[in-house]
């Protein structure tokens, strides 16, 4: 896997919390700079930790099940690409209160950031070469996150959840695109 992969995978896996973003947004009153980094930094840390911790959780068993390793990668990335993509078509709206706190914001990062351990897992039957590259694509999802979920709550602000849909669609096809290429590169092999 190299940079570009990794920066598609990071824009893909950030889509929810993007989503949610753009709920917070609608549900602030005024908009500062300090609001947006505020979310960013609360979605881009938990979705780059808990990535972290599924390819710490990933690598204790991956030698294990090397034979089919690109068939692990592939079934838990589909599984969270269909999740996102079935997500993209249900019609109830979340309830996203205003607070910044830590008890508005801390299930919000947790529960966008566990698609995020699920494929920190499948990492972990990835090939990264070189090897250190792994934790540089941590920081990489983590950053991306940030910026993008930054984003969503000014868009979110300006526009509302018009465009929520659509982005969970698009990041769960290209989650399922990245399973797809890894099993097809295992296979080959």
């Amino acid at each position: 896997m190299g940079i570009l992969e990794t920066v598609i995978l990071a824009v893909s896996l950030s889509m929810d919390a993007f989503a949610v973003a753009l709920c917070k947004g609608l549900s602030l009153k005024k908009i500062t700079l300090k609001n947006c980094l505020i979310v960013g930094a609360w979605f881009g840390a938990f979705q780059g930790l808990m990535h972290l911790l599924g390819y710490l959780l990933g690598s204790t068993f991956a030698d294990k099940i090397q034979s089919i390793d690109h068939w692990v990668a592939f079934v838990l990335l589909a599984i969270i690409g269909a999740n996102m993509i079935k997500e993209s078509f249900e019609k109830d709206e979340e309830c996203v209160d205003c607070s910044l706190g830590f008890k508005a914001m801390l299930p919000m990062a947790i529960a966008t950031s566990i698609d995020a351990l699920a494929v920190g897992v499948s990492f972990a039957f990835t090939d990264f070469n070189p090897d250190w590259f792994v934790y540089v694509a941590f920081v990489l999802i983590g950053v991306i996150t940030c910026g993008l979920s930054s984003i969503g709550v000014k868009v979110g602000n300006i526009f509302g959840t018009k465009y929520k849909s659509k982005a969970e669609f698009v990041g769960g096809a290209v989650l399922i695109v990245l399973g797809l290429k890894i099993l097809i590169e295992g296979i080959i092999e």
